[in-house]
């Protein structure tokens, strides 16, 4: 075969990916995109803020407008706007030396995990975890492993911590989270925190903590607490993705706490390897988010689609979690397979992802990134989907 034999098994899994956007396809072209009910996809449709287009339009008609390499770490201008808001955002003392602009939170995801992981060391997540930790993983050579959260998609600090071994390198948290909405409370991650410590002290290495954030802006009730504020040995990476709704545009970053340990030299290793995933980010881009920061979407959009959602599902019958943050529910499945489950939804032309995909068999992921007409015509459908089981 000439493919690495490593990536049989990868090659194969993202078919059934393409196999899922192939069947919305011929499920739309068969019956009208009206009536096809597409939850599958976290792809943020709610416009991005008026700011953004005004930004962009002042920087594509500035005739000194560069379009060559930029450091590799970023614009030195866009580093410090970035270090100045996450730090008041964080409360720590923030520098342009810490932040290094990704491509994405993807890009950053794996420029701090190949700064940080050796081959064959573990990243320890809670379970259910967003997929692309299998990937980020497998291009690290690292090993994924997974620890249970409580009832409510909450951290369960014990099943974590009896997880950890000599060989665990990070773990990483996703908060508000993609597939539940969960969002970890101050005193979970002070919780979580404290035992990294005891981690770190008990097998003579530091564990690193790495939280993904692009949803942190997407959030319906409070703020989400800061993991800088819990544990110094942390990374935080982000994107404007979600917030700015510029999923496709691949902006992000990451920052190192100023107290890490061997702060300085982690956040150069990343930058190496960000200069390797990707040279640099995007400049003009990098040059509009350093103007945007604090700037949001229009989040009571999402809130009243999750709302409406939840109604609609109560009253058919599912349970689930209410989420309290991002753009996803996460309800059980009536049937212990998932994915024979989503087979009948599908005949009500219900698209929606497995929960076997992010480690939590029996349940299922739908995306409320979706107009609100999409929402309500599936109502009826979920019901008898439901009833037949």
């Amino acid at each position: 075969m000439p493919i690495a034999d490593r990536m049989i098994k990868m090659v194969a899994g993202m078919e059934m990916v393409k196999k899922m956007f192939e069947e919305g396809a011929r499920l739309r072209a068969e019956h009208g995109p009206e009536n096809v009910f597409d939850f599958s996809l976290g792809n943020p449709d709610v416009p991005p803020p008026p700011e953004f287009h005004r930004v962009l339009r002042e920087l594509v008609n500035r005739d000194d407008l560069g379009h060559g390499y930029t450091p590799n770490p970023g614009h030195p201008q866009v580093r410090a706007a970035v270090a100045e808001y996450l730090g008041s955002e964080h409360g720590v003392e923030l520098t342009a030396d810490l932040i290094v602009m990704t491509a994405g939170a993807a890009g950053a995801l794996n420029s701090a995990i190949g700064a940080l992981v050796n081959p064959g060391e573990e990243i320890l997540v809670p379970s259910p975890y967003f997929i692309g930790y299998d990937h980020y993983a497998f291009i690290a050579g690292a090993v994924l492993k997974t620890a249970p959260t409580d009832n409510r998609f909450h951290l369960d600090i014990a099943a974590l911590e009896a997880a950890i071994t000599r060989g665990t390198r990070v773990v990483l948290i996703n908060s508000p989270n993609n597939p539940t909405g969960a969002v970890y409370s101050a005193e979970e991650l002070t919780g979580l925190g404290a035992m990294l410590e005891r981690a770190s002290q008990k097998f003579g290495r530091r564990i690193y903590l790495i939280s993904d954030e692009p949803y942190r802006k997407i959030i319906y009730d409070g703020t989400v607490p800061s993991v800088f504020q819990a544990y110094p040995h942390s990374i935080v990476v982000s994107s404007y993705s979600k917030e700015l709704s510029l999923a496709g545009e691949r902006i992000g970053y990451l920052a190192v706490h100023p107290d890490a340990e061997d702060a300085a030299l982690v956040t150069g290793a990343a930058i190496v390897i960000n200069t390797m995933i990707c040279v640099n980010a995007p400049s003009m881009l990098q040059l509009a988010v350093a103007r945007l920061q604090g700037v949001t979407v229009d989040v009571s959009i999402y809130k009243r689609r999750r709302d409406m959602f939840c109604r609609g599902l109560a009253e058919a019958g599912y349970e689930f979690t209410v989420p309290e943050g991002a753009f996803y529910l996460f309800p059980k499945s009536p049937m212990p397979d998932d994915v024979q489950f989503l087979n009948i939804l599908k005949e009500e032309l219900i698209l929606a992802v497995p929960g076997v995909g992010f480690g939590a068999p029996g349940y299922f992921r739908l995306s409320y990134a979706v107009p609100e007409a999409v929402i309500s015509g599936s109502f009826k459908g979920f019901k008898r989907a439901l009833e037949s089981v």
